[in-house]
């Protein structure tokens, strides 16, 4: 029994390992990146889940050392994209993100919710289908805050570059997102 309690405490005052110093450090980030761009607490667990499990599993290859920050920002951006475009227009709802959104918006009436709803869906949709440079572009401008010159950096490229990608990324939202609320506002 006590060389049992022996081990297990062994195994818990160990210093952590890199990995873990790496979630400790960044699982924030990843998760609130992911739950940006999915809307769903439960899709952002899975894509922190599947960043930190590409670099256990030795799937990525990356030097983390020069700056994990960037690293883990694009990753949970590619996951989380990757997670959009794969679940296609089926999209499933915890109870708990039902009730989170009625408190949210327990002011407006319920086909005002439902419109609000369809447009951040369709937004995500429209993010997701960008492609990857363009999406991985789109999601570092407008859900992370980075500015041209940023993105430039961490993606290896010229501000113009990414000047027209989001350009080009804004007339292509701009247009898909049109269409809804011109049908939107046809029908009220």
């Amino acid at each position: 029994m006590q060389a049992a309690a022996k081990t297990l405490r062994l195994v818990t005052e160990e210093p952590p390992g890199e990995l873990e110093k790496l979630f400790r450090a960044h699982h924030d980030r990843v998760f609130r990146t992911a739950s940006r761009i999915t809307g769903s607490p439960a899709d952002a667990e899975d894509v922190l889940q599947t960043v930190f499990l590409r670099l256990v599993k030795g799937k990525e290859t990356y030097d983390l050392s020069e700056n994990p920050e960037a690293y883990l920002s694009r990753a949970a951006i590619n996951a989380s994209l990757d997670l959009m475009r794969g679940r296609g227009r089926a999209k499933s709802v915890g109870l708990g993100d039902v009730q989170t959104e009625k408190l949210e918006s327990g002011f407006q009436n319920p086909e005002a919710e439902h419109a609000d709803r369809e447009l951040h869906t369709l937004i995500r949709q429209a993010v997701a289908g960008l492609g990857k440079t363009a999406g991985e572009m789109f999601v570092l401008r407008y859900y992370e805050g980075y500015d041209n010159q940023e993105i430039a950096k961490l993606l290896d490229t010229s501000q113009m570059v990414v000047g027209v990608v989001l350009h080009r990324a804004r007339t292509r939202l701009r247009k898909e997102i049109g269409h809804f609320l011109e049908k939107h506002h046809e029908k009220q």
